[in-house]
């Protein structure tokens, strides 16, 4: 691989202070372009490959300096609200640029390994006092291979614990390049059934389910990454049924697999705004948190299909009968909803 930190990718966004991309706290770089077109995605921007224009309704104000700005008459204002018109939108960015109130945003933009390098370098502290570290997500991170490799090389020449979120969903070669820099891998299993999982993301599953047996043997032989977890969607209507997690289950336990951790990734609901920022009408938009009772018995199910019961747990935000519990700690406290990072105690 080469040494050249000029290697470029297409950046969507630097998350920092995540808690949920890894151990400790972290910094995320999010990619852009991704393999699937999951119905249910909380990153809707991160699907394109290309670069898109959104526009943040509560920024604007209605000054339509935009509309007169666009060199392709993209923009109209009707009703109070912008319309893009996305068959023509080349998202060029002039219309950003007059904007004065950040109404209108690119997401998407061609970075160096060097610029983001610098960039998250600024987090090292927070990394080292909470063993830390950082995540390359997106999108499918493994899309721009060169590029994430060669900035998580530079991540270990700078001792930073480093992770890799896939989707499964890319070539073997791809993989080779980039996990001898990875110490974590967050690999998703979203559904057993491959028929359901064409039909849930656009693909099947063969490729993913195949890429992690392969990863798995890969790891065992050059112990890189040190550690695996497995992430499952817990979606409704979709991927929280009985029969997938056990299904999972018994792949993961039967393929002698053995994550340090699989993890029943609770659906939320709070990224309809992003829908609605592209121009998109989300599938899921009036599902509401699962309940707290159901994720218990999901994870019952897990722990009884074979894979080792210490290491499922669900994190994410969920419902409880009373709306009045959180659990951190097991500390209750009076919050609307249950927050919690492992199964609580039984009662």
């Amino acid at each position: 691989m080469t040494e050249n930190n000029t290697i470029q990718g297409r950046l969507l966004k630097i998350q920092r202070m995540s808690t949920e991309d890894g151990p400790g706290i972290r910094t995320t770089v999010f990619l852009k372009g991704c393999t699937l077109h999951c119905s249910w995605c909380h990153n809707p921007e991160s699907i394109s490959p290309k670069p898109q224009l959104q526009w943040l309704s509560s920024n604007c104000i209605g000054g339509q300096l935009c509309v007169a700005a666009c060199p392709n008459n993209t923009l109209s204002y009707i009703d109070n609200q912008i319309v893009i018109d996305r068959n023509i939108c080349e998202a060029c960015g002039i219309c950003v640029e007059e904007c004065p109130t950040g109404a209108l945003e690119i997401m998407g933009q061609d970075v160096t390994v060097e610029e983001v390098v610098r960039e998250v370098l600024k987090d090292k502290a927070y990394f080292e006092k909470s063993g830390g570290g950082i995540t390359v997500s997106g999108g499918e991170p493994v899309i721009q291979a060169a590029f994430t490799a060669a900035f998580l090389k530079k991540m270990k020449e700078n001792d930073i614990h480093t992770a890799l979120d896939t989707c499964g969903v890319g070539t073997y070669a791809a993989y080779e390049k980039i996990l001898p820099y990875t110490d974590l891998l967050l690999y998703d299993i979203k559904e057993i059934d491959s028929n359901k999982h064409r039909e849930f993301t656009g693909s099947p599953n063969e490729k993913i389910l195949n890429n992690l047996l392969t990863i798995s043997e890969w790891m065992k032989i050059h112990g890189k990454p040190k550690e695996l977890w497995i992430r499952t969607p817990v979606i409704p209507n979709a991927t929280d049924t009985e029969e997938n997690i056990a299904g999972i289950g018994k792949f993961i336990a039967e393929n002698d697999l053995h994550p340090d951790r699989w993890e029943l990734c609770a659906f939320n609901n709070l990224c309809n705004d992003k829908y609605l920022r592209l121009g998109i009408r989300w599938k899921f938009e009036k599902y509401d948190l699962l309940e707290q009772e159901k994720l218990n018995r999901l994870v019952k199910i897990a722990q009884g299909s074979g894979v080792d019961k210490n290491r499922v747990l669900w994190t994410g935000s969920a419902k409880t009968k009373e709306k009045t519990v959180k659990i951190a700690g097991n500390q209750p406290q009076p919050v609307d909803y249950c927050r919690i990072t492992g199964l609580p105690d039984e009662e």
